[in-house]
């Protein structure tokens, strides 16, 4: 309980010797504020990119903190992703290797190390699996996936309903608590975790009515014919064109579908338009067919003359608009947390990050979702601000991993981490010593197959020059990609002659880093009988 004492003392200084009432008296231990997305792509943040979209508030971070350019994750899919980082450790161990297998709930998640050492934590927004968190004093968490208007909420009292578009109640919420009922005389652990922009893209209004107009630059890959590639690029299922859902993605109306003769991309399709509809209020439903009601005409008048090409250019349009839509009001949130923090005097003591669970494909290679250890869904954004101890305005290209922010964290705030956690704190890269870290080679394992998307089982390694992966299960397949002469991953190197020694090398250091994991293929053969049960 040192650390509470130190908190306890450094305002009882403050108080004493006539300093301001505001907090930023309190130099340590740090607050911690964890800002996670769901599925935002590093892509779709200007500090990254702004071929797509500007992000001023989350850019923010990024110019007043760290930019990481390789953070990645451990496997590509939501709630695996998610306990990954509670626990720092990968998924065969703490057993969430998909989104249907259960959580290890016998597994330590940082946060209940935090709450020991006298820290007050809090999580609001989507957690994903389990309805009581661990370690956390309160919460409201979205059930399952959630919903973009006015969503259920789960908290200690039972369930309750907000009306309002999820990402700015899930910010009044998390305000709410930083104002009136945080304990002003703790430092704190707050996971503020948003539902956008995961699939089905449901904007704001603010920003539908913008964003519907919009046109957006289309990847080089868009059309992507797959060769060069082995046979798991060819036979996934997150094509644009023929994957997506019309009505739950691309908001053609169910009546119009019929009409133009569309069938449903999926069992889901109408179903998810017209479960998310169903839930809004008049004045929302009216305001929502103004604008997507005239697209629907229109498509009607364009649709029995459109090519193919024609079809995937407009279908990419309709994606990007509501995709980016629904992180414009993320972006605005975040911006309203950040001025928060500065009219509280919180920011010089409050270490700040952005990420997401995973990246997101935004039609490279004619894809949507995630899965693969292609860059595109491997990688994620990473942005620290931490005053006083990160340069602002840094970079840093080193592999890191969610496999990290545990440890991390614990480091931060000088708790001890457990034996068993296997990430590396990354605090000595936020401190400018690259020379302390040594790694350079991260471990990546997906298992979600067969099932949604149809992306074939595999694991890799990857470094900052190379990436190599073996496909399993019902094939065996090996790929390898020269990630500085070919950043697109259009061209597998596997078998070729001029690689033969970086094969070999790789291949050693992939059977390394599996023990090291404690990853096999026995693992890999009991997770497949599970999954056959």
């Amino acid at each position: 309980m040192r650390y509470l004492l130190l908190a306890i003392i450094a305002v009882t200084t403050a108080v004493f010797s006539g300093c301001s009432p505001k907090e930023e008296t309190r130099k340590s231990p740090p607050n911690i504020i964890f800002i996670m997305s769901d599925d935002h792509a590093y892509q779709a943040i200007s500090a990254y990119s702004d071929k797509l979209i500007r992000t001023p508030h989350i850019d923010r971070i990024a110019d007043e903190g760290m930019l990481f350019s390789n953070a990645c994750v451990t496997n590509s899919i939501c709630a695996p992703s998610r306990a990954t980082i509670l626990t720092g450790k990968h998924c065969h161990l703490h057993g969430k290797i998909d989104n249907r297998f259960p959580f290890d709930t016998t597994q330590v998640t940082f946060p209940q190390l935090f709450q020991q050492a006298g820290y007050q934590t809090a999580m609001f927004g989507k957690l994903h699996f389990g309805n009581n968190p661990k370690g956390i004093d309160e919460f409201m968490i979205l059930p399952g996936q959630g919903q973009y208007y006015n969503p259920d909420f789960i908290t200690r009292e039972g369930r309750v309903r907000i009306e309002g578009y999820t990402t700015d109640v899930i910010t009044d919420v998390t305000l709410d608590w930083m104002k009136n009922k945080r304990d002003r005389e703790k430092p704190f652990l707050l996971f503020y975790l948003h539902k956008a922009p995961h699939r089905e893209w449901l904007p704001a209004e603010r920003h539908y009515r913008e964003y519907i107009h919009k046109t957006f630059p289309e990847p080089p890959t868009l059309f992507d014919d797959y060769q060069g590639r082995g046979t798991a690029a060819r036979e996934a299922e997150m094509n644009i064109l023929l994957h997506q859902n019309w009505a739950g993605d691309s908001k053609l109306y169910p009546e119009v579908m019929d009409e133009l003769g569309i069938e449903p991309s999926s069992d889901w399709d109408k179903r998810a338009m017209n479960n998310a509809l169903n839930r809004f209020t008049d004045a929302q439903r009216k305001a929502w067919d103004e604008v997507y009601g005239p697209m629907n005409e229109e498509f009607k008048k364009i649709y029995p003359t459109m090519t193919q090409k024609e079809l995937m250019s407009w279908r990419y349009q309709r994606y990007m608009q509501d995709y980016l839509g629904s992180i414009a009001s993320v972006d605005e949130s975040v911006g309203t947390l950040l001025d928060y923090l500065d009219q509280e005097g919180l920011s010089e003591n409050t270490i700040v990050v952005y990420t997401s669970d995973q990246g997101f494909y935004l039609g490279e290679h004619g894809w949507f979702d995630k899965r693969f250890i292609y860059d595109e869904s491997f990688k994620t954004p990473l942005l620290v601000r931490w005053p006083g101890v990160v340069e602002a305005g840094s970079t840093s290209d080193q592999m890191v991993q969610n496999l990290d922010f545990a440890q991390t964290f614990l480091d931060a705030a000088g708790i001890e981490a457990p034996d068993d956690m296997q990430g590396e704190s990354i605090v000595p890269l936020l401190k400018g010593e690259n020379e302390k870290w040594t790694r350079d080679a991260v471990y990546y394992h997906y298992y979600e197959y067969p099932a949604v998307h149809m992306v074939k089982r595999h694991y890799g390694i990857v470094t900052r020059e190379y990436k190599l992966a073996h496909f399993y299960y019902d094939i065996d397949e090996w790929e390898l990609y020269d990630r500085m002469k070919d950043p697109m991953e259009l061209k597998n190197e596997y078998g070729n002659p001029e690689y033969a020694g970086v094969v070999e090398e790789l291949k050693q250091k992939l059977a390394g880093l599996r023990l090291k994991y404690k990853d096999s293929a026995e693992l890999d053969q009991k997770f497949i009988d599970l999954y056959q049960q």
